[in-house]
């Protein structure tokens, strides 16, 4: 008793502060490999942790002999066995910092315009099951992906998306970024998702989609090439089978400019961009490739 005392009486703001940080720490990285293969992988470890402890307090040396050796080899094997994470990881904490020579902030008028067109655009592929990837750059940059496709650098339009997804046009394979109000790149590779549990309903696409979304803070809409179904992806999570409303409103949530800024009012956005509605769509053939 008296020394828990003593420990109290020293007990300063300095010391409630480190603790505070490494918890934070410690929270911040379990909320992160949470529902992903690196929990299993972590608690794997703590059962090797907690067999070397048994061995050392049972005197099992052999099995401690061995065990021993292998820890000196447990931090390059934790960094080659959670890259992904901790580059996720990484991302998560840097995607609050300011991001220098990032483009300029949008006005609402110019968020609204865009989404406008990227909603009749994929409202017009899905019922034609024309294939499109879409992923909106935010505070993590894209560069290497832009890199990787058909720089373009050109506004966004509904003729434009039109022609890039049509299945003759040659760049209507891979994604396409866009970087504020600019679609920048066609044809981009991203890297897809390797969790084991994705449904195998989901084609290239959707896990192209998943991928770029766990490995940084972009979203992507997706149209699939086999049953014409809009979805959405953040965070490595999919939303499907989701309609021109909700698609309106949950882009107008990931892109609005300004904290505040709201979504358009259902009753307007239901006519919003109806005059575009009747233009023609071009004339598809089957796709030969998977959703």
């Amino acid at each position: 008793m008296d020394g828990i005392l003593q420990i109290l009486q020293q007990f300063t703001w300095r010391d409630a502060l480190d603790i505070g940080a490494v918890a934070l720490i410690i929270y911040g990285i379990l909320k992160l490999i949470k529902d992903t293969r690196a929990m299993q992988m972590v608690l794997g470890l703590l059962v090797l942790g907690l067999i070397y402890f048994l061995s050392s307090r049972y005197d099992l040396q052999t099995l401690e002999f061995v065990l021993r050796n292998a820890m000196l080899y447990v931090g390059i094997a934790v960094v080659v066995i959670f890259q992904s994470e901790i580059r996720s990881a990484l991302v998560h904490f840097g995607k609050y910092l300011p991001r220098p020579f990032g483009p300029r902030e949008l006005r609402r008028s110019e968020v609204e315009e865009m989404i406008e067109e990227i909603v009749l655009a994929a409202t017009s592929l899905a019922p034609q099951k024309i294939g499109a990837l879409i992923v909106f750059e935010r505070n993590v940059g894209l560069q290497n992906f832009i890199d990787s496709g058909v720089r373009l650098n050109a506004d966004i339009s509904y003729d434009l998306l039109m022609s890039l997804f049509h299945p003759r046009a040659p760049l209507h394979d891979g994604a396409v970024i866009v970087r504020g109000r600019r679609l920048v790149a066609a044809s981009c590779f991203l890297p897809l998702t390797l969790n084991p549990l994705l449904s195998k309903e989901l084609g290239t696409r959707h896990r192209a989609a998943l991928g770029i979304t766990e490995d940084t803070d972009a979203v992507a809409l997706v149209v699939s090439e086999e049953t014409g179904i809009i979805s959405l992806v953040e965070g490595g999570r999919i939303n499907r089978r989701v309609d021109a409303l909700r698609l309106r409103a949950q882009l107008n949530e990931w892109l609005r400019p300004v904290p505040g800024f709201r979504a358009p009012d259902p009753v307007s956005a239901r006519t919003g961009g109806a005059h575009r509605a009747a233009m023609p769509a071009p004339a598809v053939r089957k796709a030969d490739a998977g959703n």
